[in-house]
Formats: structure tokens, sequence, C-alpha cells
């Protein structure tokens, strides 16, 4: 079976992005941070078999400014599974983070959508069901 093992995203803040990532996936813990001083710097955020890949934009570019989603070509969302979906809400409320679009009740997975710092959108989601067809049921 085919798996994502890794997304790379370029932000204007790795410290930014960890601080977002380890509120959504507190198992995740910082792999490496590397930043030479003829580079950018880059880092991996992850567990010990899924992670992300956070890179500064390069030392001779000139990022646009940020994207908007579902507008812009690229990523319109990155999806995470979450042990605690409550928790997780009120830690980002909490820390200032906004809420994206509503979602409708399902019976086997309750799903959050938020912008991080940066206006990528995130989808939380906590599956009730470890059975394939039940967590994948489109109602």
């Amino acid at each position: 079976m085919s798996k994502i093992e890794h997304l790379n995203i370029t932000v204007p803040n790795i410290d930014e992005a960890i601080k977002f990532i380890q509120i959504v996936a507190p198992d995740f813990k910082v792999r490496k941070d590397v930043k030479s001083s003829s580079s950018y710097r880059w880092a991996h955020i992850g567990n010990d078999e899924y992670y992300f890949a956070l890179q500064e934009p390069h030392l001779d570019s000139d990022p646009d400014s940020p994207r908007k989603t579902y507008k812009n070509y690229g990523v319109n969302h990155i999806a995470i599974v979450v042990d605690d979906l409550l928790k997780v809400e009120s830690d980002l409320v909490k820390y200032g983070y906004k809420r994206s679009i509503e979602t409708p009740m399902e019976k086997h997975r309750n799903r959050l959508y938020f912008f991080d710092g940066f206006g990528f959108e995130w989808e939380l989601i906590e599956y009730s069901s470890e059975n394939f067809s039940e967590k994948f049921l489109y109602e």
C-alpha cells in the first residue's frame, strides 16, 4: 500500500509553523533543524513514520504575497488525523488561530478546518471508527 511520507512546505517562519503543528500533532517532534550561513533554514517535524519538511524561502527569492486557498494553484489544505479534536480546537482558539469553513455532522468522523498564521488551511479529523468503509463514508 502506498502512503504519503512527508509534505514539503515553504513557510515564512519555521518557528511559527512548528508551534502550530505541535498544537495539532503533539506527538510530532522536531527531527532536524538546519540553518547554514550559505543557505536557507529547513526543519523536519514529525513522528517515527511521517513528517512535514519545512523550509524558509531561498535567500535569492522574493516570495509572493500569501496565497488564497481554493483560488490560487497549489495545495488547498493539509489534513491530519488527531486523537482529541475538541482539545485541539480549544488550544488553537486559545492561541488565536482562526476557523475556516464549517463542516457537516457525520456519523463516523468529525472535522474542523483552521488557518495557521500563514494562511495555510488545515483539515483536522477525528475518526470514531477503524472500519475503512465507515471512516470514508461520504454522507
